[in-house]
């Protein structure tokens, strides 16, 4: 039988346990079952990461020697796809997601997208000469240096843990910053992963730090305000990250926020169906626990009969519940608490005078598990809660609009801006909508941004800045402009 897998920080450079041996159990969504125990960091745990990471960017060579980051990072790829497969079963279960999904986004994907990040860190111009200037009457050469920010505070959520980690630690530790990790604590083992891979690379004491606890306010709150923390990069709740900002606001550190989204689909009139409907099952995507996932579907009022007949039908025929699938997109929400934060939303649409098309339950044959059923809304009016709110959960609801106009206008009506879609037969006139949305992604058709070069951020209180491509290295840098004499 095998042994039961337990995880350990990763503090200045070794893996050890939590102060008093603390630990706790790491629950499967899926079966209920304990999977296995994490490290319970204590306050004093993080004193210890965030003093090391500080002491790191302070009197090692980490932030000045880009060939020492590149080699050592190449090493942390190299470990994790070693330690790729002992780990998949792993992020599987507490995740909740299906095991296939482990192939794409949850654990594969975006150990490959490291190659990217690496490779940018390497060729990336960190030094620039902007030529000369005489404004002041003395004649003045300027260079400008992108200089590392600092010791950053990564803060990562539970939905899809491997790639928000490695999304933030890598670029911050390619621009030469050092980094404490602090893990959701639901998803312990998706980052214990990364501190065990740092373990066996050439990695400077101290210049990654990875926190695990159950503790689900303190431990961040601790990172957030210390005074020794330069950068904070967040994902999370739009309600979370506005904490965030106030916690870093007495130090005025740079904050990174990616938060909340509730994205809508725009089908325009000229839209071929079936097909252009199929995004619609992206809310059952991993139980809809994604922040970017559409969870509007704005459809022609002349065709919305049809098009909510066709999602019913998408919805009801969609195989779930086998956590070992290959195949299946759709597995439980991560928790007890979040599965029942996804029925009351439910009772709230029904409540509103929404029409409750299909779903709306937990299935009784999966009560062992945090499961939700594919549940579709109709007759929505854009101001009702589930229109506005994020669920997070595999919750659709259906939209009339009269035009690409009024679509437009009932799209940007949210607090959020983070993603969107297009669906038209004309790309042009799909790329003209897209052109007027007010998010930071839109897909057309069945096209997907998604990928390491690709800027990752929302609008509004969807968050404050990027993540992947040039723009979210940049994130983890500071601007120095030097003047030499002419």
């Amino acid at each position: 039988m095998t042994e039961p897998r337990r995880s350990l920080l990763f503090i200045a450079g070794q893996l050890r346990s939590a102060a008093a041996g603390r630990c706790y159990d790491n629950l499967s969504p899926a079966t209920g079952v304990v999977l296995g125990t994490a490290a319970d960091a204590s306050a004093a745990d993080m004193d210890a990461a965030i003093t090391a990471a500080r002491e790191a960017f302070d009197v090692s060579d980490w932030s000045t020697d880009r060939d020492l980051r590149v080699h050592c990072l190449r090493q942390l790829r190299d470990r994790l796809r070693g330690l790729s497969e002992t780990y998949r079963e792993a992020i599987a279960g507490e995740t909740g997601a299906p095991l296939g999904l482990t192939h794409g986004f949850q654990l594969d994907i975006p150990i490959r997208f490291m190659d990217w990040t690496i490779d940018l860190a390497s060729r990336y111009e960190f030094e620039r000469d902007i030529g000369l200037t005489a404004e002041m009457g003395m004649p003045t050469r300027r260079r400008v240096f992108k200089e590392a920010a600092g010791v950053v505070g990564a803060i990562t959520p539970w939905n899809a843990p491997v790639q928000i980690n490695l999304a933030k630690t890598v670029a911050a530790l390619g621009a030469g910053c050092t980094v404490v990790l602090k893990a959701a604590p639901e998803t312990p083992w998706a980052a214990a992963m990364i501190g065990e891979a740092a373990a066996l690379t050439d990695m400077p004491a101290g210049v990654l730090n990875v926190i695990t606890g159950s503790d689900k306010a303190g431990l961040g709150e601790q990172l957030v305000a210390d005074p020794r923390v330069d950068v904070v990069s967040f994902t999370g709740s739009t309600a979370t990250g506005r904490r965030v900002m106030a916690a870093a606001a007495p130090t005025v550190k740079r904050v990174f926020l990616e938060l909340g989204g509730k994205s809508a689909n725009i089908v325009l009139d000229d839209a071929e169906y079936p097909g252009a409907l199929y995004g619609g099952v992206a809310v059952c995507y991993h139980a809809g626990q994604g922040c970017s996932i559409p969870t509007r579907i704005l459809l022609p009022r002349a065709r919305y009969k049809e098009g909510v007949a066709i999602l019913k039908s998408i919805f009801e025929n969609l195989p779930y519940g086998d956590p070992n699938s290959m195949d299946q997109i759709l597995g439980p929400v991560v928790s007890r608490a979040q599965q029942q934060r996804v029925l009351e939303y439910i009772r709230i649409g029904i409540a509103e005078g929404a029409r409750l098309v299909t779903g709306g339950a937990a299935p009784a044959h999966l009560s062992h598990g945090c499961y939700v059923q594919p549940t579709l809304f109709a007759d929505v009016d854009n101001l009702m809660r589930i229109a506005q709110e994020e669920i997070f959960g595999p919750v659709l609801v259906a939209i009339p609009h009269d035009g690409d106009d009024d679509a437009v206008r009932i799209a940007n009506d949210s607090c959020y801006g983070l993603g969107g879609a297009v669906q038209s037969s004309d790309v042009n006139r799909a790329l003209a909508v897209a052109r007027r949305l007010r998010t930071g992604t839109v897909n057309i058709n069945t096209a997907n941004v998604y990928a390491a070069d690709s800027p990752f951020g929302g609008y509004k209180q969807s968050g404050i800045g990027r993540e992947m491509g040039v723009e979210g290295f940049e994130e983890y840098l500071q601007t120095k402009t030097v003047g030499l004499p002419g």
